[in-house]
This record gives C-alpha cells, structure tokens and sequence, in this order.
C-alpha cells in the first residue's frame, strides 16, 4: 500500500462541468473494513467515459464534479480492509463497477444487476482513471494468471457484450448484430464462440466493420453500400435471422432489424437511442418479436462466463487498437472522439 509519506496520487478529475478530463494530485483513498484497495495498472475508455469528458446533458445531470471518472480496470489488491476474506495481497484483479444496495427485492432476491439503488464507480462514486481505486471486496473479481491486464480492463465491456448476446439461445442460430463499435464486435466474437451459425453485423463506418472481421469470424455490412436482403439470400437465410442484437442506438438500425428477423424471433438491446424514438409496434406484435431490454452485466454470473470463454479460446484482444501511457489520455479520447478505433487502453505503470 502506499505508504503514509506518500498518500496523495495522480488521477484524471472532472474538475470543471465543461468539456474535458484534467490531471490532478488527489489523496489516495482511505478504505473501510469491507473494501480493498487496488493500484491500477490498465484501465480502458468507454462510451460513457466519452458522454463525461464531452459534459452531455445526460452527464451534466448525473456526475458530481469534482469527481475521478473510469470503470474499466484492472490492478493488483494492495491494502485490505479488516473483515475482507478470500483475497490477497498483491492478488491481480478486475472489478464491478456497479455499487448495489442491498434494500431492493431484486438485491435480496440475488439479482443484483437488476438493483435500482446501483451506483456506478466514475460516474457517480470516486473511479479507476487513478493510481488506487478503492472498491467493495465484494466487486472484487480476482484475474487468472493466463488472462493479460490489458484484457483484465476490458471486461466490464465484454461483460455488456456477453450479457446481450447470451440473452437468448443462439447455439446453432443466426445472429444480427447492429452497430460495430467496440462491444458490439466482441458481441460477435462471442455469439461465434457460442456456437452460432451466420452472425452479421451491420454499421455504417467501414473502419469498424473492417475490425469486426479482424477480431470475429463474422460477415461484416456497411449497411450504405450493400442491400442486408442481399446478404440474407447468399447465406441461404430464407426466413430472416433468429436473434437480433442491438448496439448501436440507432433508429433505422432497429427498423431495419425487425423487418430481418424470423416470425418469432428475439431482439435484445443494450444501444439506447437518443431520446424518444419512434416504433412501429405492429410490426412486432405481428411477427410475434421477444424484445429484452439489457443493462450492464449479470453480477456476477457473467463474469464467471466470460472468464471461462477466454480460458476456452474466446479472443478479444484485437479490438484493441490503442494502448497508451496515461500521460497521453487526452490523445486516447480523441481516438474515441473519431469513432473509428477500437478499445484504447490507457497504461498506468
């Protein structure tokens, strides 16, 4: 742990509600009887990382400034708490970032990524994007020895990825995928492992669907150039697809996405679209659509699942486009701000 001569640390701050993220000295955490403490060595940038360096209106009504941001993380424990059990010292590990409470029917009944009192660590509670982050022990997921830091700080994404397309049974079925950003490529990557059939995945940024087949064993479609009818009739798809996974946000995207799926078919959707969109709800009450709304990851059913998949062969490591010292973050979020990189992983060592 850091010793008491040496308690303050380097972390990037939301220290004004304007665009941007600033480095600053801040005290290293003091940690409670139920926490640890981690020093960071690889944290990624996300999505949501972006909406608060960018100072959205959704982040401007929901982070407190000054706050230290980031969520994607991986460490090694370096200070324990006095009732923490079955972690260790120097023991390399990830973490949720989802902080649950523990009053709501769905905490107490074990579904805790369900739990409507969760708090997100850099969004509203003290983040990664620092030397030490202190953290529930019970957040903790400990890393395996085969699986690389850099890996480590990639999944809470991958858990998104893993979560949507898991929702639904797509072992020998076809998959669509709308939105070739980063978890939406792993989310191909994993529907592959998993034993689906055909996945396609759609965009609009050639870039992105270029890495899509670099990382997956996927049909990529920029959606600007190729007829997705077209597409479906050279692989033989006869009905329409069978599982359809939403990652982008995008309205035409969802259209196009119901009109391609099987009469019975299932959708599930992590992208959220810009304010209200409109539906047209006849079509899929007509086709008969299972539509599953999907936040975060199961905590932590999937961590266990995406561990494993890695540990199977499951390889991700190619959505990885950046990787930085965190001297250069601001060059890391203007790779994001281009939207034509993969993940970029910042190196806090």
């Amino acid at each position: 742990m850091p010793s008491r001569s040496h308690n303050h640390m380097h972390a990037l701050v939301k220290s004004h509600p304007r665009e941007g993220l600033w480095k600053c000295q801040v005290p290293v955490p003091e940690i409670g009887p139920d926490d640890v403490l981690i020093r960071i060595k690889t944290t990624g940038i996300c999505g949501t990382d972006m909406h608060i360096w960018n100072w959205d209106t959704w982040a401007a009504k929901t982070v407190p400034v000054p706050l230290i941001t980031g969520h994607e993380f991986a460490g090694e424990i370096v200070d324990m708490g006095r009732n923490v059990e079955g972690l260790a010292l120097g023991q390399r590990c990830s973490g949720e970032g989802h902080l649950i409470g523990t009053q709501s029917r769905q905490s107490r009944a074990g579904k805790f990524h369900l739990d409507p009192e969760t708090r997100g660590i850099g969004v509203q509670e003290n983040g990664a994007f620092a030397e030490y982050l202190r953290l529930p022990a019970f957040n903790v997921v400990p890393l395996p020895d085969d699986i690389p830091d850099e890996t480590g700080a990639i999944l809470d994404p991958l858990g998104n990825a893993v979560h949507t397309a898991l929702s639904f049974d797509i072992l020998g079925e076809d998959v669509l995928i709308t939105g070739a950003g980063p978890i939406g490529i792993m989310a191909a990557a994993v529907a592959r492992h998993a034993g689906a059939r055909h996945v396609v995945i759609t965009d609009v940024n050639p870039q992105r669907l270029g890495l899509a087949a670099k990382v997956a064993d996927v049909v990529p479609v920029d959606v600007t150039r190729e007829d997705l009818n077209d597409v479906m009739t050279g692989l033989g798809l006869r009905e329409g697809f069978d599982v359809g996974l939403e990652m982008s946000g995008n309205q035409i995207a969802m259209d196009q996405m119901v009109e391609a799926m099987v009469m019975g078919g299932k959708i599930a959707l992590l992208g959220i679209p810009p304010g209200k969109s409109p539906v047209d709800w006849s079509r899929i009450v007509f086709k008969a659509i299972t539509v599953k709304g999907v936040y975060g990851r199961e905590i932590f059913e999937t961590w266990y699942k995406m561990i494993a998949m890695l540990q199977n062969g499951l390889d991700v490591s190619r959505v990885i486009t950046h990787r930085l010292p965190v001297s250069q973050f601001t060059e890391g979020f203007a790779a994001m701000k281009s939207g034509t990189c993969g993940k970029v992983v910042l190196d806090w060592t």
